[in-house]
């Protein structure tokens, strides 16, 4: 199970974005693959705090996490899953480089530096589906393979823009480092600043013959077969990512998130209210009067409820565990039905003379010292 975010990096759920970039760099420090060369642990907790910072430095994701939990922000698996924790070291140094400074380690740009990895591009914007579930998928969590419409890696130059080899040069402005160094001298002495060189705009490289494919992008337009994963509890409006399966950057930049936002299908007996199913039961004045087992639609099929004799209009009757169950914890709402008693409008001769005789007995005449609880009371019992 994943560790909490705020956890991870030590932080609190109230802290602010130059709190959470301190203490990120700080978790990153103490477990750089260069101060623990071979550590895989430590490798596996520098990635961790990385996808934490990932999502806790980004506004948006930040506020769906504090919602949703993980469900709300994914994470990045193989699969294209959610709450899987991919994400490569390259990527990390390449995304979040500038939180560790110019002379983190003594790195000097590049792809530890505090510059754009060699030969990557910038990253690839976000994309946003509509999935929609129908109540049981809602229920128990759904497997959805989609197809997506994006900006996908070229395939005639591998993502790098380039006509074929020989057309990738290093930039004679920088060096290939991605970054300009400027030393200016002033009355505190000598200060150095760097700065994304202006002429590769931080690739390091120039290309002398663009790919005729993709004019030089690395990325064409096309489509991508994509497997999800959706948990179980999710609600109208809720949106999940899956990181890096968004659209390529140029040259070979890093992907963009797929942000996924769910979609409830209408069920044509039950409405969700939350984690509770509220189901309307219409019954005869006879059988409320006499009772009967009664067999009611629920998410996965049907089930039999008692109604006692007797049963007034308005009496809501509970199945218990028989609703959603929450995203981000154990609990799991129920099914409500609400008793309506239906009125005949239209009677025969018949049975207008049975219902006078009826209204002279004592046991058709309504007892409201019965019910010492009001319609609201009884609506606030049943979601409480």
């Amino acid at each position: 199970m994943k560790r909490d975010f705020y956890e991870i990096l030590g932080v609190s759920k109230g802290a602010s974005a130059d709190e959470i970039k301190k203490a990120y760099r700080k978790v990153a420090m103490q477990f750089h693959p260069d101060r623990n060369p071979g550590d895989k642990s430590a490798e596996d907790k520098f990635k961790e705090a990385a996808e934490a910072y990932e999502v806790l430095s980004d506004a948006d994701k930040k506020a769906r996490y504090d919602q949703f939990g993980h469900a709300g922000v994914g994470g990045a698996s193989s699969g294209g899953g959610f709450g899987g924790g991919g994400m490569r070291m390259e990527d990390i140094f390449s995304n979040f480089g500038d939180v560790f400074g110019e002379s983190f380690f003594g790195g000097g740009g590049g792809q530890r530096g505090g510059g754009r990895s060699r030969g990557t591009g910038a990253r690839g914007s976000n994309l946003r589906v509509k999935v929609k579930l129908n109540y049981e998928e809602l229920l128990k969590g759904a497997h959805k393979t989609i197809k997506v419409k994006k900006y996908v890696k070229c395939d005639t130059c591998s993502g790098n823009g380039a006509k074929d080899k020989s057309s990738i040069q290093t930039c004679g402005t920088c060096g290939g480092s991605g970054q300009v160094r400027k030393v200016t001298s002033t009355f505190l002495g000598q200060m150095q600043t760097v700065a994304t060189c202006p002429t590769c705009n931080g690739d390091g490289t120039m290309i002398a013959n663009k790919c005729t494919s993709c004019k030089g992008e690395g990325r064409v337009y096309g489509e991508e077969t994509i497997s999800i994963d959706i948990p179980a509890g999710v609600q109208e409006g809720m949106q999940l990512s899956v990181s890096g399966k968004g659209n390529v950057g140029e040259r070979n930049g890093y992907p963009g998130d797929l942000l996924v936002v769910i979609e409830e299908e209408k069920h044509p007996e039950l409405i969700r209210e939350g984690l509770n199913v509220l189901y309307e039961l219409h019954l005869s004045f006879p059988d409320a009067v006499m009772g009967l087992e009664f067999e009611v639609p629920t998410i996965t099929g049907k089930a039999k409820i008692k109604i006692p004799a007797g049963t007034q209009a308005g009496k809501i009757l509970r199945l218990k565990g028989k609703g959603f169950p929450s995203v981000n914890s154990y609990d799991k709402g129920d099914q409500l039905i609400n008793i309506n008693v239906w009125t005949p409008q239209h009677l025969s001769s018949e049975e207008k003379t049975m219902l006078e005789k009826m209204k002279s007995s004592p046991n058709f005449k309504p007892d409201i010292t019965r019910s010492d609880k009001s319609f609201f009371d009884k609506i606030r019992e049943a979601f409480s």
